[in-house]
């Protein structure tokens, strides 16, 4: 998670500025480039959900993280547009594809063994890969490194992860303790109407947390007050991030997972408007608090829910919902990016992903029902 969503997905963000700065993109064309990246998440989303990979997950989950770590060094080597746009199409492909497949395996193995409440660890490795290339980044830029070279720094990283990640997972996930796992199941028990709600809210919550996931850093180096905080913004994101799924948990055994992700949503949007409200350092480093103290933590806990709506359908609903996310972020950036060059600041965008983020936090309130019988 920390290679294929924390380098491979997210690295993007910190370099974007420089990229900005040294015009390998206008404000419109990096819209472009996030919005073509999650097309390829998108898309990949739909296709890892088919019943064609049965049987295959760690394979196709080791190939796609190389493919991930890859399109993340070619990024160092080209620079036309065109090239640029589908190296970050291919990589959001290979991040689906090696995030649905790992967290399937995780997932079953930690059911398997009764320790569902270890799933934070798994999620925590993205804010873990933020947290990592964010610092990586800072010091390429303190040396003088180009944007390239920034890529270059990142890939390498995603490279030395990706060898731990492969030589971890092992060859059997299944548990003595689960014998059912890869039973077909007559008619698998799914809540369909809270399930497509929740897939709705999903969506939305894609396309409000992109836009500031995407310019954040952008956002900073944009005003003379923020800009000695830019080289911190997206190292909070990340510190902030890695132990949010714990915190975000003990809020969902108190409250029910659907009021934590509805206000994990609404916390997100506060820290988006405040920083809109009140312009200074200090208000920016709270929405990058917010937002890695929230993102992760509603990606898990929708996914969470999810499984728990679905029991017993597979990765179908993982893959629903991951598709739903990936349409979100990947209108979410290419609007943002036209707002930014038509008005030349990220204001009206900003505001904008706030308003969808309580929508998403009403619709995931509306999903709310008990449990699914497992008899």
């Amino acid at each position: 998670m920390a290679v294929a969503m924390g380098v491979g997905r997210f690295v993007y963000t910190p370099i974007l500025p420089e990229m900005l700065a040294q015009g390998a993109v206008d404000p419109a064309g990096a819209g472009w480039l996030a919005g073509g990246n999650f097309l390829g998440y998108l898309l990949g989303a739909m296709a890892a959900g088919g019943r064609f990979w049965f049987g295959m997950r760690r394979p196709i989950f080791a190939f796609a993280l190389a493919a991930s770590v890859a399109t993340t060094l070619a990024m160092a080597v080209f620079d036309a547009f065109w090239v640029m746009m589908a190296l970050r199409f291919l990589s959001g492909l290979a991040s689906a594809f090696a995030m649905i497949f790992v967290s399937s395996i995780v997932l079953d193995w930690l059911a398997g063994r009764g320790r569902p409440d270890l799933a934070w660890l798994h999620f925590g490795g993205v804010g873990v890969g933020i947290a990592v290339s964010a610092i990586l980044v800072s010091i390429a830029a303190g040396v003088g490194a180009d944007w390239q070279q920034r890529w270059l720094v990142a890939g390498l990283a995603a490279l030395a992860g990706w060898l731990f990640s492969v030589s971890s997972i092992p060859a059997r996930t299944a548990s003595a303790a689960n014998p059912g796992a890869g039973i077909e199941h007559a008619a698998p028990a799914i809540e369909w109407r809270p399930l497509a709600l929740l897939t709705l809210s999903y969506g939305l919550f894609g396309f409000g947390y992109v836009i500031t996931a995407t310019f954040l850093n952008t956002l900073a180096r944009s005003s003379p007050a923020l800009a000695n905080v830019e080289p911190y913004v997206w190292a909070v994101v990340g510190l902030s991030a890695a132990p949010s799924v714990i915190f975000w948990n003990a809020i969902a055994r108190r409250t029910g997972v659907a009021w934590a992700y509805a206000i994990a949503c609404l916390a997100e949007a506060g820290g988006i408007a405040a920083s809109l409200l009140v312009p200074a350092a200090a208000t920016l480093i709270a929405c990058a608090g917010l937002l890695g103290g929230t993102f992760i933590a509603v990606t898990a806990l929708g996914l969470q829910e999810a499984r728990r709506l679905a029991p017993e359908a597979g990765a179908g609903p993982i893959a629903w919902m991951t598709a739903s996310f990936g349409l979100g972020q990947m209108i979410g950036p290419i609007v943002a990016g036209q707002m930014f060059q038509a008005t030349g600041k990220l204001d009206a965008a900003s505001w904008l992903a706030a308003i969808v983020l309580a929508a998403a936090a009403l619709a995931a309130l509306a999903s709310r029902t008990r449990p699914v019988s497992r008899n």
